[in-house]
Parts: C-alpha cells; sequence; structure tokens
C-alpha cells in the first residue's frame, strides 16, 4: 500500500541532498577489520511469516509484532541494492550496524535506474522493477544484464529500519514489499544462477510504483559519484564477479558540451537554492513525530519537483541540451558491445591485487 503522506520529491531530493553531505571515513581495512556475520539458516527462515508495512512510518514499523520471534530477535531483514551496498553510505552516512548479512539474488526483480533526481548533477537513482515489467533494450548497457537484481539482505533492528525510511524521504512515494531472496554462496568467481536452487527467504525493500518514475525506464544514466557508490559496495560485499562486470560497463552521466555545462550552470543556479532549502531546512521543521511530512507539505514539494523536471523538459533540454544521458555515448554503443569487453571487465576483476579489491580473504581465494 502507497503511503498516503507523499510522493516521489522527498525520497529524491533526500538521495540528491546526500551527494552534498560528508561522509564518515571508514577505510577498506577498517571493514575487513570489522566482520559481519552470515545471517542464519533459522532467522531466513523465519522471515517466511513477515508480512509487508501498510504504513510506512517510524511508529508503525517499531509497534509491529514479531511473530515467531524471541525477545531480543526484534529484527527486520532488508534488502539492498543501490547505494545502501556501500559502507560510505550505509555504515557511514546512515550510521546502520547491521546484526547479519548474506548475499542474495531475486530472480522476481531487475535493477533499474528510473528514479528521478535533479538534471545535470544526479540525474537518476537505483530503482528495481519486476522483470516482466521492465523493457529492455540492447541500446542501454543498463540493460545488459539478464538474471536476476542481485544485492545484499541485512539483518537491522526495527529502529535501524524505521532509520533508514527516515532517510529514504520519509518512505513517501515507496511501497514496503517482501520478495523472495536465494542466498549466494559468497564466491565471487561463482557466477550468478538463471534459476536459483534451494528455498527462498524473505525481505522487505522499497519499491517505486512506475508512475513515479520517468517515462523511459532505461534512458537516464546514473553519476559517477552514485554509480561508484553501487560498485564500491559489490566490491566490499565480494559480490559475484559476473554481476560486478555487469556494474563496471555502465556508463555514467557527464556533460561533454559547452552547452551542457551553461545549462547545468545555469539550473542548478535556479533551483538548487530552492530545493536545497526546502529538503535541508523547511522540511525539518514540518517532520511529524513518526517520521512523515504532513500531507500538504508533501503535495507542496512534489509540486516543486515536477516544476523543477517541467522546466528541464520543456526549457532547460530543448535550449541547453540533454540533462540525463551523456550526449556522444550512443554513437559508438554498437562497437562497445560488440567488442566483448563485459568479458575484459571480468577478468579485470579477477586479476585485482587482493589489497585494493574486497575483503582481503575473498580475494584471495579469488586469485
Amino acid at each position: 500500500m502507497l503511503n498516503a503522506n507523499g510522493g516521489q520529491a522527498p525520497s529524491s531530493l533526500r538521495l540528491w541532498l546526500d551527494s552534498f553531505s560528508p561522509s564518515a571515513h571508514l577505510s577498506s581495512r577498517t571493514r575487513a577489520g570489522e566482520p559481519i556475520p552470515v545471517t542464519s539458516q533459522a532467522r531466513q527462515q523465519q522471515s517466511l511469516d513477515d508480512r509487508p508495512f501498510l504504513h510506512l512510518d517510524q511508529t508503525t514499523i517499531r509497534n509491529s509484532p514479531s511473530e515467531g520471534k524471541e525477545d531480543g530477535d526484534d529484527t527486520v531483514l532488508y534488502l539492498g541494492y543501490g547505494s545502501n551496498l556501500s559502507a560510505e553510505t550505509f555504515r557511514g552516512k546512515r550510521g546502520i550496524r547491521p546484526v547479519s548479512q548474506v548475499n542474495v539474488v531475486v530472480p522476481t526483480l531487475s535493477l533499474t535506474f528510473d528514479l528521478p533526481g535533479i538534471p545535470y548533477t544526479e540525474p537518476c537513482f537505483g530503482n528495481v522493477r519486476h522483470r516482466d515489467e521492465t523493457l529492455q533494450s540492447e541500446d542501454y548497457h543498463k540493460d545488459h544484464w539478464a538474471k536476476g537484481l542481485v544485492g545484499v539482505v541485512y539483518e537491522v533492528t526495527k529502529e535501524d529500519f524505521a532509520h533508514i525510511i527516515a532517510t529514504e524521504g520519509g518512505g513517501s512515494g515507496y511501497e514496503d514489499v517482501l520478495v523472495d531472496c536465494y542466498a549466494l554462496s559468497g564466491e565471487p568467481s561463482q557466477d550468478v544462477p538463471m534459476k536459483p536452487a534451494g528455498r527462498p527467504f524473505k525481505a522487505h525493500t522499497l519499491f517505486a510504483p512506475s508512475k513515479l518514475s520517468r517515462p523511459d525506464h532505461s534512458y537516464a544514466q546514473p553519476s559517477a559519484r552514485y554509480l561508484k557508490l553501487i560498485t564500491d559496495g559489490a566490491t566490499e560485499h565480494g559480490l559475484p564477479l559476473e554481476y560486478q562486470a555487469f556494474l563496471h560497463q555502465i556508463r555514467p552521466f557527464r556533460l561533454t558540451t559547452t552547452n551542457q555545462r551553461l545549462g547545468a550552470f545555469v539550473f542548478l543556479s535556479v533551483w538548487s537554492p530552492f530545493l536545497l532549502f526546502l529538503i535541508g531546512g523547511a522540511a525539518s521543521v514540518f517532520l511529524q513525530p513518526d517520521g512523515t511530512y504532513p500531507k500538504w507539505f508533501a503535495e507542496f514539494l512534489n509540486a516543486m519537483f515536477k516544476a523543477c523536471w517541467a522546466s528541464y523538459d520543456y526549457f532547460f533540454k530543448e535550449l541547453f541540451g540533454d540533462g540525463e544521458r551523456t550526449i556522444g555515448d550512443d554513437e559508438d554503443d554498437d562497437q562497445y558491445v560488440s567488442s566483448g569487453l563485459v568479458l575484459d571487465e571480468k577478468q579485470l576483476l579477477i586479476e585485482r591485487r587482493g589489497d585494493k579489491y574486497g575483503a582481503v580473504s575473498t580475494a584471495e581465494e579469488v586469485v
């Protein structure tokens, strides 16, 4: 059930605001020295009794019944697939400390980049779609992955899960859904199964309905900053090299023309101060105790967000050029695909030194 207190704006603007926030320092050595246990089979099977949260507010989440769980085991299994793969975001900026975690594949979902951000700077953010609803196009590198979504299921406390929701814009515009996850072996050199075997378990994830996304689910390119968070997170968790190779061949958005750079300057000069004031200052004033915004304020944010994108679609894009996709990338897509670069990327990942790739112990096994 969709949260009634808002739409896409608070979540997108919160993600955009994160790009300006300094991160807590978490070196790769620190991450490797702080191992997180693998989620137990018993906890995975307990998840089969879980139910989605119909209302994504802190009060509902914290007071929800924990069926079949003993006191002290009051946790939520949360599927991370975008920037939350990165320790810089998940453990640094958001301060989440997982109780346990496990790498998974979700056959029914696929990764998309159709959650709108801010043109010319953070054009889009990661999202998920049901695989049968995703329009695949061989022209876009983001659609080259033909298997299910690969990610990490974190076991977190209900307090931390409520905090995750708050940092995702108070849950506005999202649905909480339970999806079937299949645990991966944790061995990066093993490919992702097309049809996973074994018994699945359930995990919560945030799902933005298609009506909140851009018309073309494949068009926009993520920023280099945002894409690096995802690729860094995949490395840190030792996700399958096959999937890491797919992530590395996604091209980030970049400004390539003088008109684009001028358009970016003018667009951000007009909209950034206003949006930063709304989400960085005014929003905290109107934030309610349950972690949501009043309906009128959420609707106002949505209206401003739509106006921002309308000004881009009907004025800035026409005058200054594309603010979602790199101008010039389409010209050499065919050469890129036919060159077999995806396989080359995988080989390069395998050959990386242990102190630069993932956890040292994992990398040593791969090399």
